[in-house]
């Protein structure tokens, strides 16, 4: 178990107790996931080795996929990594528009010590390293003759000799531009000017023309260089002393309530980010999804080019963790009552072994049991409500003295409200999928058709 700050483990339980995944320390309580979480570690490393690589985290409500990618995430940070996290929605990220995706991206970019909007930060790290191989080449910084204005300017040159050595000349000159007058107006003192041009370089829309005009840049970034100013970032993630880039995709299954045109433009985006991802080296695309988006021809089955590239395919209870798609398992009772186990020890108690005497082992079994039988004996949409009612009874006997859960948790089935539950998982109370309520709104063999929309 890793060793978290008090803060940490605040932020663990105040999560919890509103049904969110923690965004750190999950690591402390993540069991049953170890072959999966091997499998993502192999992706890094081929990504960290130069590979350019995407992989798709496939599994039901509830069955963790969000743990799992922030799980990635955290493991990703720890080995190097520059990441991002991107929950895809219906409103504001139009999966085929390239600029949103990018946008999202950049918005979501952390490190290790900047959790987010890092590009500055690692913009800073790349310059100072050039700065230092320039002083190692020969330019003396202490010496009585040197020029600091020349130094700058050799740095300029050197930033576009690079960025255009790094992408193989991919890199549009805007970019490079924009980079270049970020550079000068930090030397310059002009911090302001300079964080409004890494606003327009992270894609945001509202940069005003006067400090795109210093930069000589006009318009936004659109959805067909998006990919290109991606790559130019990749490999300034890398220079400033990265090991490599993990982007996560959260929830790509939320393409399945768009329109059909937009569905079907973001299905072929998709597409055309799984073919380009060799193109793109140190790079890790981490989408999750479920079963439906995967299987259904509202989903990826739809679109037959993307089908046949990342296919799930399983022999009997056995499928391959190095396949396109990485399967997670429903939770069982017995990884209920281990996570339980873990929160248990992990909790701040002023009284461990009054905590430990009342919400003993036995307890945990009985809530196990009847969260369970809440919802029909499905323990693969209980986690979130488990952990909640499970938390609930650690602050309960942490704040009362005289609680016993033993005795005064009541053990009613109908304790768990619907009210609570997400879309997903009442339907899955009631026994309906998404699949059936989209073949409700859409008849016939629809299939999508093959477009650029790159």
């Amino acid at each position: 178990m890793s060793t978290l700050t008090a803060k940490d483990v605040e932020h663990v339980f105040e999560s919890l107790r509103k049904g969110l995944v923690p965004e750190r320390g999950i690591d402390t309580f993540a069991v049953g996931i170890e072959k999966q979480r091997g499998e993502l570690h192999r992706q890094l490393e081929l990504a960290g080795g130069g590979e350019g690589t995407i992989k798709f985290l496939r599994g039901g409500y509830g069955c963790g996929k969000t743990f799992m990618a922030r799980l990635a995430l955290l493991d990703a940070q720890e080995r190097g990594f520059a990441t991002s996290f991107v929950v895809v929605s219906d409103n504001d990220l139009k999966f085929h528009r390239f600029d949103d995706v990018y946008r999202k991206v950049m918005t979501e970019l952390g490190t290790s010590s900047c959790p987010r909007g890092a590009l500055s930060d690692i913009l800073d790290r790349w310059i100072a390293r050039v700065e230092d191989a320039l002083i190692a080449a020969g330019e003396d910084e202490d010496a009585s003759d040197f020029d600091e204005a020349a130094f700058d300017e050799k740095v300029q040159q050197r930033l576009e000799a690079d960025l255009a050595s790094l992408t193989g000349g991919q890199a549009p000159q805007d970019f490079i531009r924009v980079i270049q007058t970020i550079f000068r107006l930090k030397q310059a003192g002009e911090v302001s000017e300079a964080g409004a041009l890494i606003s327009w370089l992270c894609g945001s829309g509202n940069v005003a023309a006067a400090s795109k005009k210093v930069a000589g840049i006009k318009g936004d970034i659109g959805s067909r260089d998006a990919l290109d100013y991606l790559r130019g970032v990749l490999e300034i993630v890398k220079a400033a002393g990265y090991n490599g880039l993990l982007i996560v995709i959260d929830e790509a299954e939320t393409i399945l309530r768009m329109r059909s045109d937009s569905r079907h433009k973001s299905l072929n985006g998709i597409r055309q980010i799984a073919d380009a991802a060799g193109s793109y080296p140190g790079m890790l695309w981490l989408f999750t999804g479920t079963p439906e988006f995967f299987d259904t021809r509202h989903g990826v089955a739809g679109l037959t080019p993307l089908h046949e590239r990342i296919r799930f395919l399983k022999q009997g209870a056995f499928a391959s963790l190095r396949q396109a798609q990485l399967e997670l398992t429903p939770f069982d009772a017995e990884r209920l009552r281990s996570v339980a186990l873990r929160l248990r020890e992990l909790y701040p108690s002023g009284t461990r072994s009054v905590l430990e005497e009342r919400v003993s082992l036995a307890f945990i079994e009985r809530l196990v049991a009847e969260v369970t039988k809440g919802f029909r004996g499905d323990v693969g949409v209980v986690p979130r409500q488990f952990l909640r009612e499970f938390v609930t009874q650690l602050d309960l006997v942490e704040e009362n003295d005289n609680y016993v859960p033993m005795d005064l948790y009541g053990f009613d089935p109908t304790q768990i409200s619907t009210v609570a539950l997400s879309p997903e998982e009442q339907q899955r109370l009631g026994g309906s999928s998404d699949s059936a309520a989209l073949d409700a709104l859409e008849e016939g063999p629809e299939l999508i058709a093959t477009e650029d929309v790159w």
